[in-house]
């Protein structure tokens, strides 16, 4: 397999884990599957380095991913028969793949460990489509707010965790680095977030895959100026939705969410600064 095509893989790979520790209910094993999905994406930034030092091309295209299965077993049985078949692919003679193998050969032994309690089995309820939030007694209104909302945010933050990934691969500027893994960090929160909220609603679903002139972009003082005004509209929707969901507990999350998109903005118009 050639080192741009393990990228996409690797890009498929931990969109499994990281949609699995959504659907899966055990607060344990949730915790334990998204810090399993948050080392694959490590890879998936060191392989990305090592397709910039030798000049090849490389982007966010997948497959298909069908992520829907019935209980906690299947998932544990899934993963590992994934992280398997790619394992195949690695040349254990060089150090990042040996460490890669390492790592995932420790994922398989925590799966396997899983499969042998009966007590970590349970069914998948996140494609259910109830679109109920934690028994929430929501008006039509607010739930169908509430779920565009989910979508719309799921895929932006997604899209925003990969472009400011693909940017850190060619900056020289330390400010820039910075200021691209802060936001990569926060984008990766929310997404948790997000789909942990999808999930309890019924309606989890991966992601589309991102248009290659989203992220290959020479113009990226223009593109991080269009941020500012996204993460302005992302904050005028969060503060509309705060006020259309009947709901105390959830207006303060998305109170919560629209403060941090603040910080975002001046993350960003510091790294426009630096252009």
């Amino acid at each position: 397999m050639k080192l741009n095509e393990l990228y996409q893989a690797k890009h498929e790979l931990w969109l499994k884990i990281l949609f699995t520790s959504f659907a899966v209910s055990n607060e344990k094993i949730k915790s334990e599957l998204y810090e399993m999905a948050n080392m694959e994406f490590r890879h998936l930034k060191w392989i990305g380095n090592a397709l910039v030092e030798q000049n090849i091309e490389f982007d966010y295209e997948k497959y298909a991913i069908d992520i829907e299965k019935e209980t906690n077993f299947e998932y544990f049985e899934y993963l590992i028969s994934e992280i398997q078949l790619l394992m195949k692919e690695y040349n254990p003679d060089e150090a990042l793949s040996a460490r890669i193998l390492s790592d995932e050969f420790y994922f398989i032994t925590r799966l396997e460990i899983f499969l042998t309690n009966k007590d970590n089995d349970a069914k998948i309820t996140a494609f259910n489509k109830e679109r109920i939030y934690k028994e929430k007694e929501l008006t039509k209104t607010s739930t169908d707010a509430l779920t565009i909302f989910l979508f719309d945010e799921t895929y932006k933050e997604y899209e925003l965790i990969l472009v400011y990934a693909y940017m850190q691969n060619f900056t020289d500027n330390i400010t820039q680095y910075n200021v691209y893994q802060d936001l990569v960090d926060e984008s990766q929160y929310h997404l948790k977030c997000f789909g942990n909220m999808l999930a309890q609603m019924g309606i989890l679903a991966i992601p589309r895959t991102i248009m290659q002139n989203v992220y290959k972009r020479d113009d990226i003082k223009q593109f991080l100026i269009d941020g500012v005004e996204e993460e302005r509209m992302a904050k005028e929707e969060c503060a509309r939705l705060a006020g259309a969901v009947k709901d105390d507990e959830l207006s303060k999350f998305f109170d919560f969410i629209n403060f941090q998109e603040n910080y975002h903005i001046e993350l960003m118009q510091k790294a426009i600064e630096k252009l």
